[in-house]
């Protein structure tokens, strides 16, 4: 049985992108005469039928936007919402918001939940299937380092690789020589951890890492105990190894790290949390910085050093992106990837190592 033709196919025979199919289906004046006649002959030849989504968005429009992110417990995603929902707003466009883990185990897509909400475009602030992805036959922003490929789509992030060098820079500067990274699962904390291993490897220092199964405090602070045990137990990686090396386990023989990179600011407390089981004060025994600078890293009583991303600004910048392509004021051809300078916020959880 031959397999129906997608948005994708159409695109490919008429030669032009998804985003201008889109448009076409939407009835947009902003496409040339030339390139429509192209998509409606691709259409007629491949005997393409839109789905009911689309067919809708030819005519009536819901004004929603569906937002998927990686799951609540993540703080990163409120401000980002809040920036989302301050450009999305302004063209009176509501939003709805889907965790991609919390119906995981009903096999439940957030893509197709809002394919029946007939929502106008998405954003994907969280990892998705790629068969999803593929099945989108609306606009998409992408927001975030994201593990996933979206020809045409705009891609909103903060230069994560780049944060994770600064992080690891500021602890090396306030003369930290044994620094270690906490990291965890995703794209995001990829980049991250990518950034720690150049900047030690460019220092002539030895990168530790240690990775749990979750991005959380719990699982952070679960992994962080290896660290301060008794030798310093823990996984070194080879400065020579590049992101995500295998690490080699060297039980009691690694000295205990007097600084840690945390890749997002739950584990950051994760980590002081583990510190302080084993008697060590933060930053009198142990420096520490996360990353994401949520509110929780301003609490007088963490007083977190982070690395800021700025995710309202990506999140305000995203709306932009996502609202041009639904009026039709963008390029239907997106250009490179938009990166945002990350900076770093210095509190009190960071300082120079005890003689």
């Amino acid at each position: 049985m031959s397999k129906s033709p997608t948005i994708y196919d159409v695109a490919e025979r008429a030669g032009v992108s998804k985003s201008l199919v889109s448009l076409v289906l939407r009835g947009s004046p902003r496409v040339s005469d030339e390139k429509r006649d192209a998509v409606l002959a691709a259409v007629a030849e491949l005997d393409y039928t839109p789905s009911r989504l689309a067919a809708g968005l030819a005519g009536t429009r819901t004004r929603s936007i569906g937002v998927v992110i990686d799951e609540f417990e993540n703080l990163w995603f409120a401000p980002a919402l809040a920036g989302l929902r301050s450009a999305l707003g302004a063209g009176g466009y509501s939003l709805s918001v889907a965790d991609a883990s919390l119906n995981a185990h009903l096999g439940l897509d957030p893509l197709e939940v809002f394919r029946s909400l007939r929502v106008d475009g998405v954003v994907l602030a969280g990892e998705v299937p790629e068969a999803a992805v593929k099945r989108l036959t609306v606009p998409a922003v992408v927001l975030g380092t994201r593990a996933l490929e979206l020809p045409n789509a705009p891609l909103i992030a903060s230069d994560e690789r780049m944060g994770g060098r600064l992080a690891t820079a500021h602890l090396a500067e306030l003369g930290h020589r044994e620094i270690a990274c906490v990291t965890g699962p995703g794209a995001s904390a990829a980049a991250r951890e990518a950034g720690y291993l150049a900047e030690m490897r460019d220092r002539g220092l030895v990168p530790r890492v240690v990775r749990a199964a979750q991005t959380t405090e719990a699982a952070a602070r679960e992994v962080a105990v290896e660290l301060f045990a008794a030798g310093g137990s823990g996984a070194a990686v080879a400065a020579s190894d590049g992101p995500r090396a295998a690490a080699s386990p060297s039980p009691g023989t690694d000295p205990a790290p007097t600084a840690v990179f945390a890749v997002n600011d739950p584990m950051a407390v994760g980590v002081i949390g583990a510190a302080r089981d084993h008697g060590l004060e933060v930053p009198r025994g142990l420096s520490v910085v996360g990353y994401d600078d949520s509110p929780l890293a301003a609490y007088e009583f963490i007083s977190l050093t982070s690395v800021s991303g700025d995710p309202r600004e990506l999140g305000e910048a995203a709306g932009r992106a996502l609202v041009a392509l639904l009026e039709g004021d963008a390029d239907p051809d997106p250009g490179p990837e938009s990166l945002f300078t990350p900076r770093l916020s210095v509190r009190g959880s960071a300082a120079a190592p005890r003689a």
